[in-house]
């Protein structure tokens, strides 16, 4: 799912370098309602541009669980991972962060929408979580969070880079 405010942000927070020849991981990529993936492909350039999501359809290439990315394509094996309105409909929200985080190269970037306090229920299928500014600054604590705001739809928007030596922070609590 894509809301317009999710694409004004691809285009006020991405660089071309960040994208040009680059391997990309959409998490969550079935087509609902738009999609970053058009204007990724066809202005920045990238070298491959993975959609996985747990349904077929439109912009789905894996039918895959997050949970399952890294014994699929192995840790460490994109430079950009982007999940777009996804976060908050995953009951274990901990194990599919950090398997994001890990699929990541060191450098790549990760980038998160999701929403917020006062989103409405949308239970596609289902709707479990809303995150915060300071959700998303604990759970980046492991990242250099570039970019960090709320939208005037109350949703939350993440470009974070991942360090050089990268330890995962524990989630549990």
């Amino acid at each position: 799912m894509c809301r317009v405010l999710v694409l004004e942000f691809f285009i006020d927070n991405v660089n071309v370098e960040e994208f040009k020849g680059k391997r990309v991981l959409e998490v969550g990529s079935k087509y609902l309602n738009g999609s970053v993936r058009p204007f990724i492909e066809s202005f920045l350039g990238p070298k491959e541009y993975i959609g996985v999501d747990v349904e077929p359809g439109k912009f789905v290439d894996i039918v895959i669980p997050v949970e399952k990315l890294s014994d699929y394509f192995g840790p460490e094996s994109f430079d950009v991972v982007i999940s777009t309105e996804t976060i908050e409909h995953v009951r274990d929200w901990r194990t599919a962060i950090n398997t994001m985080k890990g699929m990541l190269r060191p450098k790549g970037y990760i980038f998160i929408t999701t929403v917020g306090r006062g989103f409405p229920y949308h239970g596609y299928p289902n709707d479990f979580w809303r995150y915060e500014l300071d959700d998303m600054r604990k759970i980046f604590s492991d990242f250099d969070v570039l970019v960090l705001k709320r939208d005037i739809e109350c949703g939350t928007l993440l470009k974070a880079k991942k360090p050089s030596i990268w330890k995962p922070i524990d989630l549990s609590n």
